[in-house]
């Protein structure tokens, strides 16, 4: 069966202070909703539906212009989740499982949505919901269960009674369910309730009283689940996927100086025995081999840096091949078509464009 796909991206984001969509705010130099796509693609997805709203023609560019192989939905009034995904059910394939996710929920694991997927595949006439545990559940809808514990609704904050408000269980609005129940149920859906919209996880009920299970699923950790409202959760994110790279790359052999103060913006690979300095910035497509040293303040873009070579301080390499054992910087800048020869060196405050630097 086709995976299919739904991303709500319809929200102004009036709280972010900028006149950018949120879902084309950036972590890591990616928008967050390529984040998303790109996520919905590793799942195996065959169509991406894209739910958009305010600056839509902008999304629409943006992605377009990277290739994003995605259908567009417009939402002209933001009357809730449930009216979002209205707009995209006339691009659905009948009866094939169906994953709902948000533009602005950029970092949730391959993994994790996976599992969620397996669940729905395992019951195909069920949903299956993700939900977390929250210490503090101000503001998020709660997850009601029965007193077999299974799950019979979600209940929004603003219509929630003082003891449904004491659940810490709470939705995070990420679902997969077959596309065909997913048209009757938002058919059915209606707008009374203290937002006067009309809720997704309404259906959450529909689905039980229509006699099919709801089974949750939680994510391994809690960002993987944060949405992005503010430039300070943008801020706070984008630490999170940074740590999450040095990580791996500590893991695959790298010393970092400090990796608190390192920014992938893009890809890298390296090799074992590679250091790099603190305030280092990777952008595009990045090789660097066994035993090279990436000096402090050091930019990389769409580079090879050879092994046993090092990088000086406060260098820019960009579009350029540097072989091994050669020496740049410091304050020395290699624009785009340089390459450096085997055992060649480029000294301090010296820029090289299109140029063969010869070996020694």
């Amino acid at each position: 069966m086709d995976l299919q796909v739904i991303i709500l991206a319809a929200g102004k984001g009036s709280r972010m202070k900028s006149q950018l969509p949120k879902v084309l705010h950036q972590i890591a130099g990616k928008s967050l909703v390529q984040h998303v796509i790109d996520n919905s693609r590793s799942m195996g997805a065959s169509h991406c539906h894209l739910v958009v709203g305010h600056g839509a023609e902008q999304v629409k560019n943006n992605l377009e212009t990277k290739g994003l192989d995605v259908s567009f939905a417009m939402q002209t009034e933001q009357l809730g989740t449930g009216h979002a995904v209205k707009m995209a059910l006339g691009e659905l394939k009948e009866d094939q499982p169906t994953l709902i996710l948000y533009g602005d929920v950029p970092l949730t694991h391959h993994d994790t949505l996976s599992q969620l997927v397996d669940i729905h595949k395992n019951d195909p006439s069920g949903i299956a919901l993700m939900t977390c545990f929250l210490d503090n559940p101000t503001g998020y809808g709660r997850i009601t269960r029965s007193e077999n514990n299974l799950v019979n609704g979600i209940v929004e904050h603003k219509d929630a009674n003082d003891q449904q408000k004491t659940i810490n269980e709470v939705n995070t609005g990420i679902m997969c369910c077959n596309s065909t129940q997913l048209k009757d149920w938002i058919g059915r859906l209606n707008n009374d309730n203290a937002q006067g919209e009309y809720y997704l996880t309404d259906i959450i009920a529909m689905a039980v009283a229509d006699g099919n299970q709801v089974t949750t699923a939680q994510p391994m950790e809690l960002y993987e689940v944060e949405g992005i409202n503010t430039l300070r959760q943008l801020a706070d994110l984008e630490r999170v996927w940074q740590k999450q790279m040095a990580g791996q790359l500590m893991d695959a052999g790298v010393t970092f100086r400090d990796p608190a103060r390192f920014d992938l913006r893009g890809t890298l690979i390296c090799e074992t025995e590679v250091t790099v300095d603190i305030n280092c910035v990777i952008e595009g497509r990045v090789t660097i081999k066994q035993g090279a040293s990436i000096g402090p303040n050091v930019c990389l873009k769409n580079c090879t840096i050879g092994a046993n070579t090092e990088i000086k301080a406060n260098s820019i390499v960009e579009d350029s091949i540097v072989g091994n054992n050669c020496s740049v910087g410091p304050f020395a800048r290699l624009r785009p078509g340089t390459h450096m020869q085997q055992d060649s060196h480029v000294g301090n405050f010296v820029e090289v464009k299109k140029s063969t630097i010869g070996e020694g």
